[in-house]
């Protein structure tokens, strides 16, 4: 039989975990076998996941009915059917979740997209979500904008798992680290457990990729000379992975702080590293480049369908996470000299406000195609 390389990768202290949610996979089993034998360790939704999956699917329409006749708001139906799948995923992973001390079998949801912004609103959904949904292996997922790490620190406080998304830049990545380390001191200041709280930090690839090639192809079209039109060249494809061993290499010094150390102490769970936007966007990379680049101890990595069937069949798997560290920085800081002039941090913050909207317009198209096929089924 052929080998299975998902398999591997749980070696290295890796988790795998899906990036794709839909009633069918559940209720096929197809969840649970891809879980049981095919190294599948947790799932992560979010409003784009969900249009596709619900958006022309007659699975639903049942529940739809039933919401249609108990006079249900748009959004309440929505909320219906979504909290439902994710309440059966969670029983799907929570063998997994038991079995593995809490460390994996999580199913992540986000926060309505359209309040990124709004702190308070941000916290009091990610409440709401938890308790509605009433599952302990449940991580409600927040933005890691300005006004989503306060939110973040104030929920794990009150004890709820946390998939802190859209993270591009790594000083957001830090301040995500501080915003959980707080959220778990304000629980040890009451005497409160930290040993069941769960999170990771979704950091994202293949976006940054994307983005810095358009502006290197830029450069490249202008380019002078040969040998500076090889360098730029060779900087394509490579600044996402380089970012990503950078965070990982922030990860490890905070986790020696003595802060760190104090919480450990007393239970605490690292907030893991997540790669997240891995499907690889330019055909001319490897398929599997934002995992086979990425392995490495207390990390996940989140894979859309397309990715996990890839890896499965031809990633190469290593221990690579800290290797070419040094590389990692020349190609950063060769971004910022005055004859490539790309500012990574101003690229980062187009990356987070467009992350938003690339939520934003599936969840608003979601509402207003549940709210056609409402009037269709109302008529019926």
């Amino acid at each position: 039989m052929a080998v299975n390389h998902l398999l591997e990768i749980k070696e290295f202290g890796q988790s795998i975990w899906m990036d794709n949610l839909s009633r069918d996979i559940i209720e096929s089993g197809q969840l649970k076998e891809m879980m049981e034998n095919q190294g599948v360790r947790g799932i992560t939704s979010n409003p784009a996941i969900f249009e596709k999956a619900i958006a022309g699917n007659a699975t639903y329409d049942g529940d739809i009915n039933i919401g249609i006749k108990a006079e249900q708001s748009v959004m309440d139906i929505y909320e219906s059917l979504i909290f439902d799948d994710i309440r059966n995923a969670c029983d799907v992973f929570k063998p997994l979740y038991e079995q593995s001390g809490g460390l994996d079998g999580y199913v992540s949801i986000e926060v309505p997209p359209n309040i990124a912004n709004d702190t308070a609103a941000t916290i009091k959904e990610a409440h709401r979500y938890y308790q509605e949904i009433g599952r302990e292996n449940v991580m409600i997922k927040i933005p890691g904008t300005e006004a989503g790490l306060p939110a973040v620190e104030e929920v794990i406080a009150s004890g709820i798992n946390v998939n802190v998304t859209l993270l591009f830049a790594v000083d957001s990545y830090v301040e995500t680290f501080y915003a959980y380390i707080r959220g778990l001191e304000a629980r040890v200041a009451k005497g409160e457990d930290i040993s069941k709280i769960a999170s990771v930090a979704s950091f994202f690839l293949s976006r940054i990729d994307s983005k810095v090639d358009g502006l290197l192809d830029e450069r490249i079209a202008k380019a002078g000379t040969e040998a500076f039109t090889e360098q730029l060249k060779g900087l394509k494809g490579k600044v996402a992975i380089a970012n990503a061993k950078i965070a990982y290499e922030k990860y490890k010094e905070i986790i020696q702080t003595d802060r760190w150390k104090a919480l450990s102490a007393k239970g605490a769970n690292i907030q893991r590293l997540l790669w997240a936007s891995t499907s690889t966007k330019d055909p001319a990379y490897s398929d599997v480049m934002y995992v086979d680049e990425l392995v490495g101890p207390d990390t996940v990595n989140t894979l859309p369908p397309n990715t996990l069937e890839a890896c499965a069949d031809h990633c190469d798997v290593d221990n690579r996470v800290e290797q070419g560290l040094a590389e990692a920085h020349q190609v950063i800081d060769s971004l910022a000299t005055p004859e490539i002039g790309i500012d990574l941090d101003q690229v980062m913050a187009e990356l987070l406000n467009e992350g938003i909207d690339k939520f934003v317009q599936p969840f608003d198209v979601l509402l207003n195609s549940l709210e056609e096929k409402v009037k269709q089924l109302a008529t019926v």
